[in-house]
């Protein structure tokens, strides 16, 4: 009986370094590892993106990110003494990977399919949960910012503009990107209609070409726009049923208190301005100014738009909202004279005809829901589809890019499908998007 060294352990086949670090795949971590994760602090929920992991649900949530691989660093993790090799009192058995490949290690076809649905599902389920993760910081972030903006000004402002970094960062680096889709109610809808706009200004601003800069100057815009309403009545806070018009005028308040609000943060004055502008429309018939179109700043128009499409999806009374291809076509049939036409022109471009969130029937008869568009490529957007053949939680998200996808026939409300439709598709009554890098997962290269 043989124990192999205590202090030498590694994890095997992990990738090796000389800088005191080395990688392991998610698999191999373990109670003890002091692990880096080498990622932003809006990309994960922990305090800090370097620890010792301490239980078994640090573990799982770090699976979750997504990572192919995590770095940890020997010398400041636990060692783990390895059980004694007994000898065994009868021949092995064959293992369950090795009957799943069969004799002699050969595959079937049906055995590489099955294979590659397992990678695929787990790829999606990942991505969703890291797009869910961050929006989810995103609100405990607004959230501090509220609580701070009276007691500690600085702090707050700072933490506003260092998420808005972040997110910024994400949009510009990582070429096309996705307009994603996230579970069903990520938080209350004061604190997530600011999130939805941030997300959605700042990937309309880069279709617009706007640079890092002026991107960084909007999102803040976007992220502090409806902080003045927490200077307000509650019965003025949010427009649900027709306002008396002394209610109106005090609603409208809303952007002055803002404004006031945002230069205790110390905003930059194009970040101010776009603010103050986020309820002009160039027909003049916005408030608090009634500026004409050539008056409006282009982050002002893009906050304007983004902000009237998201208040249609998620209204204040959830009864109200339309579907986000109803909201697009809305806007375009009814109030495309309010807002910029190369503004609005790019906002349809990049959501497509079918945002996420839509519920669409396809040329086949079935129904599936939009959870995922390249903006870049918006037109054939990727979708779930109830077949009733398929459990739900193992459905497969179908590219309609691809040549043998059906084409989508129409749109459908919600309240019109089928029962067991709904159940299978889970419409949200809430529509939160974020934004992951557009990659067309390529069955061959998962299988790699």
């Amino acid at each position: 009986m043989v124990a192999r060294p205590v202090l030498g352990w590694r994890p095997r086949h992990v990738h090796m370094t000389d800088t005191g670090h080395d990688y392991v795949s998610p698999d191999q971590l373990r109670i003890g590892l002091y692990i880096d994760l080498e990622l932003g602090w809006m990309a994960h929920p922990f305090p800090k993106g370097s620890f010792k992991i301490s239980s078994e649900r640090q573990i799982d949530t770090i699976r979750q990110l997504g990572l192919a691989r995590i770095r940890w660093v020997p010398f400041r993790s636990d060692p783990v003494p390895q059980p004694p090799v007994m000898p065994s009192a009868e021949p092995a058995t064959h293992s369950a990977a090795a009957l799943e490949e069969g004799d002699g290690g050969a595959r079937t076809p049906q055995q590489d399919r099955r294979q590659r649905d397992r990678l695929l599902l787990e790829a999606q389920r990942n991505s969703l949960v890291h797009c869910d993760q961050q929006f989810g910081a995103a609100i405990r972030r607004y959230q501090f910012v509220l609580d701070q903006v009276r007691r500690e000004p600085d702090a707050a402002g700072q933490q506003c503009s260092d998420l808005v970094a972040g997110f910024v960062a994400g949009v510009l680096g990582q070429g096309e990107s996705s307009i994603r889709l996230l579970s069903e109610t990520m938080g209350d809808r004061a604190c997530m209609h600011p999130v939805n706009v941030t997300v959605l200004s700042l990937l309309l601003g880069k279709a617009l070409g706007l640079g890092q800069g002026d991107l960084q100057e909007l999102g803040v815009a976007a992220f502090l726009h409806d902080i003045g309403k927490t200077q307000m009545p509650e019965r003025v806070r949010c427009i649900d049923t027709p306002l008396s018009p002394i209610d109106c005028r005090a609603y409208q308040q809303h952007v002055a208190h803002g404004i006031a609000v945002a230069r205790t943060l110390r905003i930059s004055d194009g970040a101010l301005r776009a603010l103050a502008e986020h309820h002009e429309t160039i027909d003049g018939t916005g408030f608090p100014r009634q500026l004409p179109g050539e008056a409006i700043s282009l982050a002002g128009k893009v906050l304007a738009l983004v902000n009237r499409y998201d208040n249609l999806c998620n209204p204040p009374r959830p009864s109200a909202a339309v579907t986000p291809h109803e909201a697009l076509s809305l806007i375009f049939s009814q109030m495309k004279l309010r807002y910029d036409g190369a503004v609005l022109a790019a906002f349809i471009r990049m959501m497509g005809v079918y945002p996420p969130g839509s519920v669409v029937q396809l040329a086949n008869e079935l129904y599936a829901l939009v959870v995922s568009v390249n903006s870049a490529r918006p037109l054939k957007p990727r979708v779930v589809v109830h077949d009733p053949s398929v459990a739900r939680a193992e459905a497969l998200i179908l590219d309609l890019e691809r040549p043998d996808a059906p084409g989508i026939r129409r749109s459908v409300k919600p309240s019109m499908l089928p029962k067991a439709t709904i159940e299978y598709l889970s419409p949200r009554t809430r529509i939160c998007y974020f934004f992951e890098r557009a990659v067309a997962l390529d069955p061959a290269e998962v299988m790699a």
